[in-house]
Parts: C-alpha cells; structure tokens; sequence
C-alpha cells in the first residue's frame, strides 16, 4: 500500500502548524507557549466562572479547538494525530485557567482509554494543588449490540456537550451543577457513522483496507474498523440503516427513540464527502426522523468531528426538551459552531409557490393590423432557417459541437407550431416578450441565451410605439445587453459581427423619411452579409471558437451567418 500524499510542510511538525494556523486566523485563540493547548485571548472573561477544557488526539479538525470561545470551550489541548495528549499539557492548561480566575474546570473527554488515562493523571494532579475540578466522559457510540468493557466510544455527539457545558458556564452554573446536568445529557446522544474509504495518519499507510465499491458501518473516529461491510447503497437506504441500528432496542448501545421526541441532529462529514454529498445526506436523514414521527429540532450539517480525508460521515441525535434547546440555542463566538437558525426545522413549510407567469399574448393581446405582416415574416425566417440548417451545422462543425443549423431549426420548428396555435399579437414589443419566451424554454445552448436577451431587451421599447425610432431604441438596447451579458464586442468573431454592423445602420430608421425604412433595412443586410463573411479571417476571443486554433477557423462564424439569413428573411418578406 502506497503512503498517501498530503498537502503538508513536515509529518512532525503538521499538528504544531495546524494550531498555529487556526490561531493565526482567529483574533479570539492564542497558544500557551511550550504546549499543544490552544485557550481563548480573553481570561477575563472566565472569571468567576467554570471554564471547559477539551481536546484529544488530532486529525479531527475543527474538533476540538475549534469550539473554544465564549459560550463553548475555554480551551483544547491538541496530542498527536489520532494519539491522546501528554498530561503534563492538559495540568498545563488547567492550571492556566484556574490561576486566570475560573471558578473551577471541567474536563470534557471522550471515552477512549487513552483520553482517559492522560486527562485523568492532569484531574489528580490539579487536585493535589488545590484545583476545584471534575471531569465528564461522552460515550455515545450506537455500533456495538455488545459493548465491551471499555465501553462505547466517544464520538460527535461530543460537540453536543461541548455547547450544552459552554451555555451553562456562561450563565454562571456551578461546577458540580454542570456535571450532573451533562452526565445525564450524555445518556440522550447517540452516534453512527459509515464510510466509503479509510483514511490514513501522515506519513503512514491507511488505517484499514476497503474493497472498491464497498463500505464500513460503525467505524469510530481514528479509523478503527466498524461492525458491518456492505455494498456501497443510496444515501437514502445508508441513512435509513443507520438510524434503524442506532435506535435497535436490541442492540446495548442503542438510543432509545420513539414517537413523539424532539431531537437536534448532526450529520457531521468525516473529512472527504462533497458539501453536495452531505446536504443529501442531510435531506434523507430529517426525512427518515419525521417518518418516524420524531420532531426535527435543529439540524447541524457540515464538518464538525472529522477522521482527516476519510470519506464518510456520520449521524448523531440528541434527543432535548425545551431547556436543553434554549442551552444549544445559546450564544458562542466558537469559529466552527455554524450558524444555525433557532427556527424547528420539523413542520416548517419548505416552499414559496412562484410568482405566476405573465399570460400569454393568446390571452391578453388580439391581432392588430401588423399581426399578417408579422406572420409573413415569422414564416420567412423559419423557412430560411430550415433551408440552410446543414450549411450552418457545417461551418460549426470546425469551432463547435456542428449543432448550430440544428439548434436554429429547432427553434424556427416551435416558431412555426406557435404560428399554428397562438394569435399573434399586433403590439410588437409584446411579440418579441413573446418570442424571447419562446426561445428561452426552447431552443437551448449560448445562441439561444443570446437571441432571448436580444429579444427581451428590445421588447420594452416597442410596447407603446413602434415608429422608426422606437425600432432603433429597441435594437440598440438587445444588442448592448448581448455584449453586455456575454461578454463579446465586434471583432470576436461572434454573431455580434454581423448584427452590429446592422444595428448601426438601423439606427437610421430614427431619421429615415417615409417610404425610407426598406431603403435602411436593405443597407443593414448588406452590412450583415459583410460582417459575416468579415469572420472569415478573424481570431476567435469569446465563444468555443476562441479554444480553437485559428487555423482551424477558415470559414465564416455560423452565428453570424445565420443572423445575416434571418435579417435578409425580414427584407425579402417586407418587400413582398
């Protein structure tokens, strides 16, 4: 087995320039000098009061540091990755706190014999001074029907008591009072986690093997090996069988759930699954509490426990009343506790409806005396569209997909349904609003985002009048939104190179005398036809073309071949 690669400066030296790194970046966190014991940067503040001291090996960021601040932790001491820490440093934090003025310590440790032992020995030590200090263990472990004698492992659920014990400390509870109130929290938490591949210390080999394809259930936090492998399943059978274990009557370690309960639920990623992975995870989880007719209360979403890049991620429930909410609810300034909303994620309405849809120009506009010569020219367009289809899919097969004759004759075909079975309304800025619509749900890809913004921009300026200088508003403004959107100018070999040059002209028809529109518009084609056949012997700047080397690119843009067609369409069609 090959050691994996990780981005890190020395195996030795990784976890000292982690704490230094969470330090760094955060105003309310110092180190104590000599030790792997990061506390808050205002002692102060813990006057009077109890203060909280967690840790444990490291590799489980942003546990355990990352919960220190007011409302949660008053400091974490840091071992080794996946190794319990020295005692000397947690008597060293303890000591710290306790001579800054706190009116006692706790120590909040997860059930492992090694956490333990070290923070044990610091526990015997302090009180041998004089220290007023107790300690509390967090076994919520679900994995084992048959725990040993060692228990059941401390796991996220451990950040559960982290905020609970940080709530009560700051509401000035007395030590003994915090204790009793977490140890019978700890009985009201239950964790499993499930994971697609181990995950491995730097510099070593991964903690266990994992065929492809297969998965771990019950593993603990270190990468210890779980209880159960299976064939990789969907997120929502995964979590369905998580929860179905942890709340198995028959299993010893099991969380008693019923009916009827509140909980507050952590799905909490163990180093390597997608945001994206765990919001399903998270989704199917509050779905198969509720089925259950348990009360989602909150809902914890993110990286809060972690097994360094393992891929998996684990589930956690606490079931609370009314009290304990208000404790979780609580206030921190902690860098890593998210910022979760005090709203019941059960029984909430999940969706807004959306604003309806403006009617159809069938149901509120009637033909007027354009409407024929709309049609003409909506015909005259789609017939050349579909006539020169395979010649644009042909000049597209060098800079793109070869679909751009395709995706014009798509739309031209809905046009060409529209015209069957709609009345085409003889406002004009309507019939582009409408067009625009059309081509939007249609016709798909850049051109048709192109050609609905072309459409939707021009559309406004056309509602009240449709006079020459209306049309040279109009077009002026889809033109600029085009540029403005898609981020091309003329010259870049786009369809903007032969519409531009059209539009310039258009914006005669503002001064054109009467009789003068079709004089204005012939001079426009001829300046598309230019502008498309100019292509030739541009260099792609915007669009797929611009991936493409310019000796590839010989013949003219089919964009702007195809707006070419479609401008000389509106002529022959008017001068018929």
């Amino acid at each position: 087995m090959e050691v994996r690669r990780k981005l890190l400066n020395s195996v030795d030296r990784c976890v000292d320039e982690a704490l230094e790194g969470l330090v760094r970046s955060h105003g309310g966190l110092v180190l104590l000098r000599g030790h792997r014991v990061v506390l808050r940067s205002d002692p102060q503040s813990i006057k009077g009061k109890v203060a909280l001291l967690s840790g444990g090996g490291s590799g489980h960021e942003p546990a355990h540091a990352g919960f220190i601040g007011e409302g949660m932790l008053s400091g974490a001491v840091a071992g080794s990755v996946f190794a319990s820490p020295p005692p000397g440093s947690v008597l060293a934090a303890i000591l710290t706190l306790w001579k800054g003025g706190a009116s006692g310590v706790l120590l909040i440790v997860k059930n492992y014999t090694g956490d333990r032992l070290n923070f044990g020995i610091a526990v015997e030590q302090a009180r041998s001074q004089g220290v007023p200090v107790d300690i509390v263990i967090v076994a919520d472990d679900c994995a084992f029907a048959q725990p040993s004698k060692a228990g059941r492992r401390g796991l996220c659920g451990t950040v559960f008591i982290h905020k609970l014990a940080g709530a009560l400390a700051e509401k000035g509870c007395a030590l003994g009072d915090i204790v009793a109130r977490l140890n019978e929290a700890t009985k009201t938490i239950g964790t499993l986690g499930v994971s697609l591949s181990p995950c491995s210390v730097p510099g070593c080999q991964p903690t266990f093997q994992l065929p492809s394809g297969e998965m771990e259930l019950g593993l603990g936090i270190h990468g210890e090996s779980g209880i159960k492998r299976s064939k990789v399943d969907s997120a929502d059978e995964v979590v369905k069988n998580i929860i179905n274990h942890m709340t198995d009557s028959s299993n010893k370690s099991h969380l008693s759930l019923k009916s009827g309960d509140k909980v507050v639920l952590c799905v909490n990623n163990l180093g390597a699954l997608s945001c994206l992975e765990i919001a399903v995870d998270s989704k199917a989880a509050i779905h198969c509490l509720e089925e259950r007719g348990v009360l989602v209360a909150r809902v914890m979403s993110g990286s809060f426990m972690t097994s360094l890049e393992m891929a998996g991620m684990s589930l956690s429930l606490m079931k609370v009343d009314e009290e304990m909410l208000r404790l979780f609810d609580a206030k921190t300034t902690a860098p890593a506790w998210p910022n979760l909303s005090t709203t019941s994620v059960s029984g909430r309405n999940l969706f807004l409806e959306p604003a309806e849809k403006s009617a159809a120009a069938s149901d509120k506009c009637s033909e007027g005396a354009l409407s024929s010569v709309i049609r003409l020219v909506l015909e005259a367009i789609c017939k050349i569209l579909l006539q020169r289809q395979e010649e644009l899919n042909a000049l597209d097969r060098a800079a793109g997909d070869g679909g751009c004759g395709s995706t014009h004759a798509l739309v031209a075909n809905v046009i060409q349904e529209w015209l069957q079975t709609s009345t085409i309304p003889g406002n004009l800025g309507q019939l582009l609003a409408d067009l625009a619509l059309l081509v939007q749900e249609r016709m798909g890809g850049s051109s048709g985002a192109l050609y609905c913004l072309f459409l939707s921009a021009a559309a406004p300026h056309l509602r009240q009048n449709c006079d020459g200088a209306a049309w040279a508003k109009a077009l002026h403004a889809g033109t600029e939104a085009m540029k403005r959107y898609g981020g091309a100018e003329p010259g870049d070999r786009t369809m903007l190179d032969a519409l531009c040059p059209a539009v310039e002209e258009l914006k005669k028809l503002s001064t054109a005398p009467p009789g003068g529109h079709n004089t204005v518009l012939q001079a426009a084609v001829e300046k598309a036809d230019s502008g498309a056949e100019s292509t030739r012997n541009l260099t792609a700047r915007a669009g797929r073309a611009s991936y493409v080397a310019s000796e590839h690119l010989t013949q003219p843009d089919p964009g702007a071949v195809a707006v070419a067609a479609i401008l000389r369409a509106v002529l022959d069609a008017l001068k018929a």
